[in-house]
């Protein structure tokens, strides 16, 4: 049976199973006539190209594929990162599986406190502009933990995650912030989405403060990242250098 979502400000119409539909249940809207998303599952692909995952995870990775790939149409993209919200505003942290970023950002939530930091999505938030502003969002998608939010808060910062001994966060631009980027979303493969991809993150990276910092998951790493991130200070930052 068909089910329609509110997913990113946008109604997404999915038939799903599993716990793509467990997670999504938050997120269910009445039925409309036509939806700006229409999400239709090919997991039985994605079973083909990894034979060791379960039905289910198959499932649940097709339906997001497909909601980020269309999401590209309204201005919208995904970044693998953990999102947490303070002070109203979101703050996303990115890197490669295993680096860190769902332990950096739970240590927000010790260090300010459980009823001040809130996790938005601890996987795959959706990053959308409108009228000229960046929103993160919370979805479906995110992650075995379940941890996202069914609202929309203004993004304040992006920072790309390392390891290190001692904990040091400065701004990142040019290239190499656009690569790092585009390393943490999904690309679409055609020449006509690949141009849109690449508009819009040069938006982002003009609009939005870029950091990457070398953390060391104690308990001052939060504290370090958002002294910094609150400030805002976009430097330097062009895509083009």
């Amino acid at each position: 049976m068909k089910k329609y979502y509110k997913i990113s400000g946008l109604t997404v119409e999915m038939d799903s199973f599993g716990y793509t539909v467990t997670q999504a249940e938050p997120y269910l809207t009445e039925a409309v006539e036509k939806a700006d998303i229409v999400i239709r599952s090919n997991w039985e692909k994605v079973k083909e190209k990894q034979p060791h995952l379960s039905d289910e995870d198959c499932e649940y990775m097709s339906t997001g594929a497909s909601f980020y790939y269309q999401l590209l149409g309204f201005d919208g993209m995904l970044l693998h990162s953990s999102a947490v919200v303070l002070g109203g505003e979101a703050y996303l942290f990115s890197a490669p599986c295993g680096t860190g970023k769902s332990t950096h950002t739970a240590l927000w939530r010790k260090v300010f406190g459980e009823d001040r930091a809130v996790i938005l999505n601890d996987d795959k938030p959706a990053l959308r502009l409108e009228d000229g502003v960046w929103y993160a969002y919370g979805t479906p998608w995110s992650g075995k933990t379940d941890q996202n939010l069914n609202i929309k808060v203004p993004l304040k910062g992006i920072c790309i995650l390392t390891r290190s001994e001692e904990n040091h966060i400065e701004p990142f631009g040019g290239k190499d912030a656009i690569f790092a980027l585009l390393e943490q979303t999904a690309r679409p493969q055609g020449a006509e989405g690949r141009i849109k991809m690449l508009t819009l993150l040069d938006k982002l990276l003009t609009q939005v403060p870029v950091w990457k910092m070398g953390c060391n998951m104690k308990d001052d790493a939060p504290r370090v990242s958002y002294e910094a991130m609150s400030k805002g200070e976009i430097k330097d930052r062009q895509v083009t250098e």
